[in-house]
């Protein structure tokens, strides 16, 4: 399409989220940009000018498409102001990392009810009223009429609330999380008002924007009872990235890349091993637990409880392309996801990177998670709850006899439906007919 075509075809996308920031909620939307001028929409991205990131990554900088036009604006950050008192405290607030309740210091547990009851539906909510002010005019100068905003923070929905009331737009509402549902949602110490007031705005996001967008089936499910407008699934996906090809590890590796937060703590793995480690003294010599990104202190301790520590190699936060070259070193990638019925709907962004990879999958979830379906149906590894310990053993005792055979490796099928391209070229479908 003619760029004076892809011009007159504009979408403004509101993102917190966006290159120097690293982790997972940056990915989605950065993909997106990348992807849609080939579709014909020419993205225009609105992002904070002084953000708080939890974490950096300044290598995504250079995926920014070119073509697409950045606007920012300054953003009154709560999180700067709390770090006054613990930085530490305040990073993995602001990360999703909440200490376990009976843990939890004094300053944790205020900061914990001020971010859940004076900044509804989050922290960043100072933003929305300078934002509606300056895109108004921003758009109407650059005759743009359709909106997209992206949560969490799910404040930034609000704007595009806001946006469609007074201006009328055509606006698409993308959950990257749920909003009420989110497991960290019940930790934040919740007055009923609060609560309520929550799901007030979640309603009235739900039943005001023309379009929703779902990144899982159960999502959607919980959507389409809340409202009657449209919701689709569009899930994550892996992008083609320029990493070649990786040696892999000498060491039997079970991989674990991202955040491991306390509620992600799967005991009966860590018994599995303990066992393996006990009986089997191939396997004793050949294992490595590697761990890359923030690990909780929780998820150490049981670690080191089951007697785990010697064979854990402790990496830390790495750069996306690192993580990438991490994953296909590998020789097992472990997903974990919370054991709560709350979180059968979250399919984590890394899930499509590791299913890329070409390495076996070792997933734990609780059951009926809409992640399992998919690494079922892309026959990428294999899927078990937090209680089928047995299972997980010999999930690894069989990884480690192909291991030692040279022969282990993911035969996937059907991964084509999940690259990056392919899901911008169903949400661009999307925009032209909201």
């Amino acid at each position: 399409m003619a760029d004076k075509d892809i011009n007159s075809n504009k979408v403004l996308i509101i993102s917190y989220y966006w290159p120097p920031a690293g982790g997972p909620g940056v990915q989605r939307w950065l993909k997106f940009v990348k992807y849609l001028p080939e579709f014909g929409i020419q993205p225009v991205v609105y992002i904070p000018e002084n953000p708080t990131y939890p974490l950096l990554d300044k290598g995504l900088q250079d995926e920014v498409n070119p073509r697409a036009t950045i606007i920012k604006k300054r953003i009154t950050e709560p999180y700067n102001w709390a770090s006054a008192f613990s930085k530490k405290s305040t990073k993995d607030i602001s990360s999703g990392i909440i200490p376990d309740k009976k843990k939890q210091s004094l300053l944790q547990r205020l900061m914990l009810w001020v971010r859940g009851n004076l900044f509804i539906p989050d922290a960043r909510v100072l933003w929305v009223r300078p934002s509606v002010a300056f895109l108004k005019g921003y758009m109407a100068k650059h005759d743009i009429n359709t909106v997209i905003t992206t949560g969490p923070p799910h404040s930034l929905h609000l704007i595009g609330l806001q946006l469609k009331k007074e201006k009328g737009i055509k606006w698409v509402a993308d959950f990257r999380d749920p909003w009420t549902t989110i497991g960290y949602h019940k930790e934040l110490k919740l007055s009923n008002a609060a609560a309520k007031k929550h799901k007030e705005l979640e309603h009235e996001v739900l039943n005001t924007a023309d379009h929703v967008i779902v990144t899982s089936p159960t999502t959607k499910k919980e959507f389409e009872a809340i409202t009657a407008k449209p919701v689709t699934v569009i899930t994550n996906g892996y992008d083609v990235e320029n990493i070649g090809r990786q040696t892999p590890d000498e060491k039997f590796t079970l991989a674990h890349i991202g955040s491991f937060l306390s509620e992600r703590n799967p005991l009966a793995l860590w018994q599995a091993l303990q066992e393996l480690i006990a009986e089997n003294e191939a396997f004793k010599q050949a294992f490595q637990l590697k761990l890359i990104g923030a690990v909780s202190a929780e998820v150490l301790a049981s670690i080191n409880s089951a007697g785990l520590a010697g064979f854990v190699n402790n990496m830390g936060y790495v750069s996306h392309n690192t993580a990438l070259a991490e994953q296909r070193k590998s020789q097992v990638l472990l997903l974990v996801e919370i054991n709560s019925e709350d979180t059968k709907c979250i399919i984590p962004g890394k899930l499509f990177e590791y299913m890329a990879a070409e390495r076996p999958i070792l997933a734990i979830g609780p059951e009926g998670a809409d992640l399992a379906e998919i690494i079922k149906a892309t026959n990428t590894g294999m899927f078990a709850t937090y209680s089928e310990k047995e299972k997980i053993k010999n999930t690894l005792l069989e990884f480690f006899g192909q291991y030692k055979d040279r022969s282990l490796k993911a035969h996937a099928i059907g991964l084509q439906y999940y690259s990056r391209k392919s899901l911008t070229a169903k949400l661009a479908e999307l925009l032209k007919k909201v």
